[in-house]
């Protein structure tokens, strides 16, 4: 069985408190987002518009989408702002040898 895992990003590239866009080929793109040291993995685009939310802030556990304002938990994928009521897919990730390596199939 071969290792579901993909090579995403180096860890040194996303700073506490930042996020990090991943682009993969056949993929959404994921964003990426360090909270308190730890990485999450949640679909780039905005459940609302399609609109990437590698564009807005990261604030705690939750990114906010720039176009309507919706903010979104990492962590979790629920919205927890108006327009967007539907969560974001989420993916695990794992950290080996300073790199981040994440699973494209959603939790």
């Amino acid at each position: 069985m071969s290792d579901p895992f993909v090579f995403a990003a180096d860890l040194k590239d996303i700073r506490v408190g930042n996020t990090f866009k991943v682009c993969f080929p056949d993929h959404t793109p994921i964003l990426l987002a360090n909270v308190d040291g730890t990485i999450y993995a949640v679909d780039d685009t905005c459940t609302h518009e399609d609109s990437s939310l590698a564009l807005g802030c990261l604030r705690g556990d939750k990114v906010k989408c720039t176009l309507h304002g919706s903010w979104f938990s990492v962590i979790s994928g629920e919205p927890s702002e108006e327009p967007a009521d539907e969560p974001l897919q989420r993916y695990q990730v794992k950290i080996k040898n300073e790199q981040v390596w994440v699973n494209l199939t959603p939790l």
